[in-house]
């Protein structure tokens, strides 16, 4: 931390050098509380942790819920294809027009389906892998978006720190140098120029907090929550970032095979065979058996003797059983036409699969390849470049207090500091994106 500067010589600029050695300055009282803006978005104490934001979002994002609903709705198809089909059964009433002849007549049929049914139960056990492989897959994609966008409302809330710190400083400066015109001390163009700077640095703040709200926004919709609810962060950038450079990333090849886009494409080529066979167990033929009972009432109109020699009508009742089968022939239609659609169907599913294996190995490489280089570029202005670039905005501003240098120099090297700044900040966002980017690669969800 750098050493406080008598009142008496210290500059706009020398005030804004100082508080550019770390954007934590912002927080140390050199900055009105109600002026930060970056305190709506990171709360270290109560705010939301990345992995609780994955688990909030795993746990209430809608389209991830309306995606398990397509389990629960396999498992539906499931169970009705375990089902065995219903007997049929029907009964006739006959009637002679003005006699007393009447015949009523009751069959069943009962469908064995002997070939059908357990190819129908196989592809409705696949069907249930595709559904939860799919909205595994969508867990993988969910959880990736909420990392990127915790990380890009991380990233701007740190570059909106650094603006906090630049612009309190600023504001401090301009008001002490107007005291020090107006007693003659200093120039009025030293004051012109630090008010113009102050504006400056306004301005790109105000378009920095506008790239704050926005990534909060995003971060709420991806969170499966309103766009108008209180969400802050608890993780910084830098805390982010160390955290994933603490962990040892491997990219061994068999995780590219426990993906869940991958494990999908496997369940629907398996569910493709199974609906080839289900579509060749159709074609072939079935059996049916059915009964039936028949009660007849006929009469004649003559007398006959009956059995104890008296003269009765001539009528009687029948009492008739049937039982027989019927058999499904596949004579013309073999259920050619639905095996040869069955057949593309696992052909694409197999394409499929390798195209799929094919992405996760390209996006496995660019991944490490960005984590690696990322990595390099974070070590590099951890190592020195960022202390060294506060050592020459010290010199600038000691040979500016020695009148040796110009404010113009001052507010250069300042510049250059800020530029330091930044793009520290856009290694340590490109460093967790690439991380972000190797954990979806490999399949992670937490």
């Amino acid at each position: 931390m750098m050493q406080s500067i008598s009142s008496g010589v210290l500059t706009g600029a020398v005030v804004v050098a100082a508080c550019l050695a770390t954007p934590a300055l912002a927080q140390t009282g050199q900055a009105a509380a109600d002026d930060r803006m970056a305190v709506r978005y990171v709360d270290p104490v109560s705010g939301m942790s990345i992995d609780q934001a994955v688990a909030l979002a795993l746990e209430r994002e809608p389209e991830l819920l309306a995606a398990r609903t397509t389990i629960t709705a396999a498992r539906g198809g499931r169970q009705q294809a375990a089902l065995r089909p219903n007997p049929m059964v029907s009964v006739m009433r006959q009637e002679q027009n003005r006699g007393s002849d009447n015949t009523t007549s009751t069959e069943v049929e009962w469908p064995l389906e002997l070939f059908r049914r357990r190819s129908r139960i196989a592809a409705a056990d696949r069907a249930i892998e595709v559904t939860e492989f799919a909205a595994a897959d969508q867990e993988r994609m969910l959880a990736t978006t909420i990392r990127a966008a915790y990380g890009e409302l991380a990233a701007a809330a740190r570059e909106l720190e650094v603006s906090d710190a630049l612009v309190a400083a600023t504001r401090s400066s301009y008001q002490l140098l107007r005291g020090r015109v107006d007693e003659g001390a200093t120039p009025p163009l030293e004051r012109n120029i630090v008010e113009v700077e102050l504006h400056r640095l306004e301005a790109r703040r105000l378009l920095q907090a506008g790239q704050a709200e926005a990534a909060l926004i995003a971060l709420k919709r991806a969170l499966g929550g309103a766009p108008y609810g209180v969400v802050t962060v608890r993780d910084s950038l830098d805390a982010l970032v160390q955290a994933d450079l603490q962990a040892t990333a491997t990219t061994d090849a068999p995780a590219i095979g426990q993906r869940a886009d991958i494990l999908e494409a496997d369940a629907r080529l398996r569910l493709a065979e199974a609906r080839v066979d289900q579509a060749r167990s159709d074609g072939r033929l079935d059996l049916n058996l059915f009964g039936s009972y028949m009660r007849m009432n006929a009469s004649f109109p003559q007398m006959a003797f009956g059995s104890l020699g008296t003269l009765e009508p001539v009528q009687g009742i029948f009492h008739n059983l049937a039982a027989g089968a019927t058999v499904v022939v596949p004579l013309n239609n073999r259920n050619q036409g639905a095996i040869a659609a069955a057949q593309a169907e696992r052909a694409g599913a197999q394409y499929l699969r390798d195209a799929r294996a094919l992405t996760a190995e390209s996006e496995l490489a660019i991944a490490a390849a960005r984590d690696a280089h990322a990595r390099r570029a974070v070590a590099v202005y951890t190592s020195g470049v960022r202390t060294l670039a506060q050592q020459n905005l010290d010199v600038v501003r000691e040979t500016y207090d020695l009148g040796r240098s110009t404010l113009t120099e001052v507010l250069a090297e300042q510049r250059r500091f800020l530029e330091i700044e930044m793009g520290y900040t856009d290694a340590l966002r490109a460093a967790f994106e690439a991380r972000t980017a190797l954990k979806r690669a490999r399949g992670d969800v937490k």
